[in-house]
């Protein structure tokens, strides 16, 4: 039987056998399954795929249509279940069969010397062998094996309980769930670091940037927070990887060189070698025989480590006899037999080739250092912004100057610093603009502030596109398809000179702009069409008005209930509301008595845009929060946080991001953070659980 399947926009025949009985269809499953997992081991574990795209896809498939058509065979781990589920649950709490403990910590070679000094007093003078290897920057976590399957895969929590998160480890696709053919034991538990290689987590955040959502500040908390996500389906999005460092269980510990054929897990670097034969994509190590040895590996690696495709923040120094682990033992914190080495934060020097001074949807001018390319932190940094004229002043830049740019562990690049010694003797100050560089109008200075704007508001270019963006993006309108390139062509040609000319679109016009095709068209006009199911609370948020983010557009719905009412209200009665101060409400005020604002609003409503809560919203609406300010910490099971965030804020209260002695509650799900917990603690602030707070909700 033939069938035909688009590949890349051509179609190609797919053969499929006819299996005669459930005995082949279970064997070419199997078949399909070990056949999947081994290419996936080529391609993510050894980077060395012995088969293309295609011929992979068509056994997927394959595999996909069998499972299908035969559920009995079903199997958790089965290649085809990498893709994730969009089912939410929360995760369960397990106890480490072993603690994982952290590291100490070195800064300097004396240090670790010093590392190695006390090890051989705790050995009584015995020789040691040292193993250095990539102390990798993402999140940790532990996977248990049996009979050469994944079983579960747990967080490290506080080090004696984590969370299972083994739904969403499944999804990396660097993780083995069915081992190699091998010599492993039967249990066994195996422990790494999951991360964000530099390429996902540059695509993340562009997608958040866009989508107007805080950026991660660096690839560990970006992996971290995507392991914990209640959508294993976006966790495979991501793309996650996986490199694991420590080797442990029952059946290795009373092992022998050889007790398991050729395996030595007498060693760290034979427990690595085996990982490696079965599967797993293991830390980059070797064996150093001296303390100069040592001194070069940290050498080597403070400059390579800049060119590996994850991040690293430092190396490990280990004793490779796993006897002498045992006989050093651990603190209470820490093991004996092991010190992490930290590098210095990331800084280079590079010429300052020019600064760029940008318009900002709101009209602030940005200065922007344009640097000579620099490699930092596994990426190209080209350009670092400045903030504003008061710190060009406090680092006293010069034309040319040398200037040391540094991440520190965050992903946004900072001016740091000039090299005096290099600057030209006839340089001169950088000087601020005071008129804007696209419109040409005279800055003003806002009184008390360090920004310069553009006051040009409906004329300059930036700033108009720049609301276009805001318009359409995720949190607001949530209008897929029109970025900052689209939004300018938009612009350009005449079609968007606002945003009511968004709901004017057609597919012809748009097809009319340069490289654009159905698809892209199809795009647009559908989210302009959902748009109008947007609720109120985004409309605000939506529509520009300065000064009004999010949680204030929330406040305003939740108390005007209609934009007509809205802009009718004095800043005197806008003053009036909770949380809305003298300065937000003269925006308010300033914004709709523009008339070319009013206009927009008009044209909006003919659109269907929604401009008044609806009554289904009025209806549930309650005071029982009224007055509390809550905090959020942990994971939960019976709602994701969004949800109980939009309880808190249905039911009048209000979410606050930080502890403080104003604080109602703290609403506690599982493995909330510590720092949080003993702040919480300290000021006597009620922690609440799930229950207790949907209890609050629904009283008798």
């Amino acid at each position: 039987m033939f069938t035909m399947r688009r590949y890349n926009g051509a179609f190609c025949y797919r053969h499929i056998r006819i299996y005669f009985s459930m005995t082949d269809i279970e064997a070419k499953i199997k078949q399909l399954r070990d056949e999947l997992n081994r290419h996936n081991y080529n391609y993510y574990v050894l980077n060395q795929p012995t088969i293309g795209d295609m011929e992979f896809d068509f056994k997927m498939h394959e595999l996909e249509d069998l499972e299908k058509a035969h559920p009995e065979f079903a199997d958790p781990l089965s290649p085809t279940q990498r893709v994730g589920s969009d089912i939410s649950q929360g995760f369960k709490q397990v106890l480490h069969e072993r603690p994982m403990q952290s590291l100490g910590n070195s800064y300097s070679i004396e240090e670790v010397q010093d590392f190695l000094r006390r090890a051989k007093d705790g050995l009584g003078g015995e020789p040691v062998q040292i193993v250095g290897e990539m102390k990798y920057d993402g999140t940790s976590i532990s996977c248990t094996y049996e009979h050469g399957r994944l079983v579960r895969a747990v967080t490290r929590g506080d080090g004696v309980r984590g969370d299972d998160v083994t739904a969403n480890v499944i999804t990396i696709k660097s993780v083995p769930l069915q081992l190699q053919p091998g010599d492993w034991p039967d249990k066994f538990e195996v422990r790494g670091e999951i991360l964000l290689p530099w390429a996902s987590f540059e695509r993340l955040n562009k997608e958040r940037e866009f989508n107007e959502e805080p950026l991660f500040a660096n690839p560990r908390n970006a992996a971290a927070g995507t392991l914990k996500m209640q959508n294993s389906a976006e966790v495979a999005r991501r793309g996650l990887d996986a490199y694991f460092y420590f080797l442990l269980g029952d059946q290795l510990e009373a092992s022998s060189p050889g007790l398991f054929s050729e395996n030595d897990f007498s060693t760290h670097t034979g427990r690595m070698e085996a990982l490696k034969n079965w599967g797993f994509k293991v830390a980059e190590h070797s064996v150093l025989d001296s303390i100069d040895a040592v001194k070069d590996f940290i050498d080597q690696w403070d400059v390579q480590r800049k060119n590996l495709p994850v991040a690293t923040d430092g190396l490990v120094f280990k004793l490779n006899s796993i006897r002498q682990w045992l006989n050093l033992g651990s603190t209470a914190k820490s093991p004996r037999w092991a010190i992490a080495y930290k590098f210095a934060p990331e800084r280079e020097c590079s010429p300052l080739q020019f600064i760029s001074f940008e318009v900002g949807r709101t009209g602030v001018i940005t200065p922007v250092a344009n640097l000579e390319p620099v490699l930092l932190s596994g990426t190209i940094v080209k350009r670092a912004s400045l903030h504003n004229e008061d710190i060009i002043r406090q680092l006293d830049i010069h034309e040319g100057d040398y200037l040391y740019v540094e991440k520190g562990g965050e992903i946004i690049p900072k001016i740091v610093g000039v090299d005096l010694k290099r600057r030209k003797a006839d340089s001169r100050p950088i000087e601020f603009v005071r008129t804007c560089p696209v419109c040409g109008t005279p800055l003003t200075r806002i009184e008390g502030e360090a920004a310069w704007v553009c006051p040009n508001k409906y004329g300059c270019k930036p700033q108009i596109t720049g609301r276009i963006e805001h318009f359409v993006a995720r949190h607001a309108m949530n209008i897929d398809g029109i970025g900052e390139e689209v939004a300018v062509q938009l612009f350009d040609s005449g079609m968007v000179k606002n945003v009511a000319d968004l709901y004017s679109l057609t597919g012809n016009r748009l097809l009319c702009l340069e490289h654009f095709q159905q698809k892209a068209a199809s795009r647009i006009l559908n989210g302009i069409r959902k748009s109008l199911e947007v609720p109120f609370e985004r409309v605000l948020f939506a529509i520009g008005i300065p000064f009004v983010g999010e949680t204030t557009a929330k406040v305003l719905a939740r108390n005007v209930h209609t934009i007509d009412r809205l802009m009718q209200m004095t800043a005197l009665e806008l003053s009036s509301i909770p949380e809305i101060g003298p300065k937000i409400a003269d925006s308010i005020v300033d914004f709709f008595a523009n008339p070319d604002n009013v206009t927009i609003i008009e044209r909006l409503r003919e659109a269907g845009v929604q401009l008044c809560l609806s009554e289904e919203e009025l209806a549930n609406r309650t005071n029982l929060l009224e007055g509390k300010k809550i905090v959020i910490s942990g994971v939960f099971a019976r709602h994701s946080r969004e949800e109980y965030k939009a309880m808190i804020e249905q039911n009048g209260g209000k979410n606050v991001s930080s502890i403080s002695a104003a604080t109602s509650y703290v609403l506690a799900g599982y493995n909330m953070g510590p720092a949080k917990l003993e702040k919480a603690r300290k000021l006597s602030i009620p922690i609440i659980n799930e229950e207790e707070f949907l209890a609050m909700l629904h009283p008798e």
